[in-house]
């Protein structure tokens, strides 16, 4: 990753990288994990010409701990003042899980920041996931339980781990283990998409959404991304076999993804 650049807002301060010349394509990474979860895509995005920008959502990463809220709606707000910020042009937004909520929620709100948007297993209404999710979700929330089982949790997400796996977890592990950081699991979990959904019928931007067949927070994947892609017009590419974080598992196949669908705006 770049050196590490800071945007002060009210409530907090953001952390991000910006690295390349050309086409800006700023990348939002799931909740509750790290901007270095583009790892293997920023590269791949360098090597094709883009400038790419990184953010550590609030509460993660090198991002303040503490803020007034957190959550999908909280982030677009923040995407917002970084696009703004760095002045340069309509961008095109990667972002995965409630990333995706507030690419949307931004497209709706400054159109004219967004040239289009990239959706990763996207979380742009509330989820109805089984029984079980919402048992653990549930636990999640009790003081003590939250980090062990968030972290026997997160593997779920990448069914085909990448070789550095262990290393990012244990990365991961050791961030939440910072002052002020212990609370953020439980302040992510009671987050909505609400408003996301809401503004879905504004979005005038183009729209690829990715999903993989194995991504566990849904009951159907695909019938998911077939949703989002009808409601936001867009086009739809459904990865065989891969999880909630398709970027770290399939990077060559995203990073084409994505450099055609630029290509076709």
């Amino acid at each position: 990753m770049s050196e590490t650049r800071f945007l002060d807002l009210p409530g907090g301060r953001l952390a991000y990288d910006d690295t390349g010349d050309g086409p800006l394509v700023v990348c939002l990474p799931s909740m509750l994990d790290l901007r270095s979860q583009f790892r293997f895509l920023q590269p791949l995005l360098l090597d094709a010409g883009y400038r790419v920008v990184t953010v550590d959502q609030r509460g993660m990463g090198e991002t303040s701990a503490r803020w007034p809220e957190y959550g999908s709606t909280p982030l677009a707000h923040d995407l917002l003042a970084l696009l703004q910020h760095l002045d340069a042009g309509p961008a095109l937004i990667y972002g995965c899980s409630n990333g995706a909520a507030a690419a949307v929620w931004v497209a709706a709100e400054a159109p004219e920041l967004v040239k289009g948007l990239v959706l990763a297993a996207p979380f742009v209404r509330d989820g109805k996931g089984g029984f079980a999710q919402k048992l653990t979700t549930a636990l999640m929330r009790v003081p003590g339980l939250a980090l062990p089982l968030y972290m026997s949790y997160y593997p779920k997400w990448e069914p085909k781990p990448p070789a550095d796996f262990a290393e990012h977890k244990a990365e991961l592990k050791a961030n939440f283990k910072e002052p002020g950081r212990g609370k953020v699991i439980a302040d992510y979990l009671s987050m909505s998409h609400a408003e996301a959904e809401a503004r879905l019928d504004r979005v005038q931007a183009p729209t690829l959404v990715i999903m993989g067949t194995g991504d566990i927070d849904w009951p159907d994947p695909a019938a998911e991304a077939e949703w989002v892609g009808q409601r936001l017009n867009g086009e739809v590419v459904l990865l065989d076999g891969a999880g909630h974080h398709p970027h770290v598992e399939f990077p060559e196949q995203i990073a084409n993804a994505v450099t055609a669908f630029h290509r076709s705006l």
